[in-house]
């Protein structure tokens, strides 16, 4: 399997599921993504996620949240793409949805939610809008 860039393949399975009303989808495994889902896990906006094995492939099974039978996550899209890198400073991160929402950027020191690189004092690229 190749993919041209994995967070955008992630956010689109991640919509996918959603709108198909899935209680769980699979996506292929990457350091990246585990990092992303272990934020979004965090911050509430999916159930739980593992690592599992389906023939000779490595892939986390993402366990969708809803609440009143809508979804949790309502809108989640890639801000940075393999063509466009979008960077920004510790003191110009935006804000989603005046501060309802989140940024997930990728820093020196890892990928991290926005309101965490604003305490550290990180800046990095933005890779995901999320409300």
């Amino acid at each position: 399997m190749s993919f041209n860039h994995s967070v955008s393949d992630l956010v689109a399975i991640i919509k996918n599921g959603y709108s198909a009303g899935r209680q769980s989808v699979l996506s292929p495994v990457s350091k990246l993504r585990e990092n992303i889902l272990f934020i979004l896990k965090d911050e509430g906006y999916i159930l739980n996620y593992a690592k599992i094995k389906k023939g000779s492939h490595d892939f986390f099974s993402i366990s969708l949240k809803y609440y009143n039978q809508q979804p949790v996550l309502t809108d989640i899209s890639v801000v940075s793409k393999p063509g466009r890198k979008i960077y920004c400073n510790s003191k110009k991160i935006p804000l989603v949805k005046n501060g309802l929402g989140m940024l997930l950027l990728s820093t020196s020191q890892g990928v991290i939610a926005d309101h965490i690189a604003r305490t550290k004092n990180l800046g990095g690229e933005i890779l995901l809008k999320i409300f």
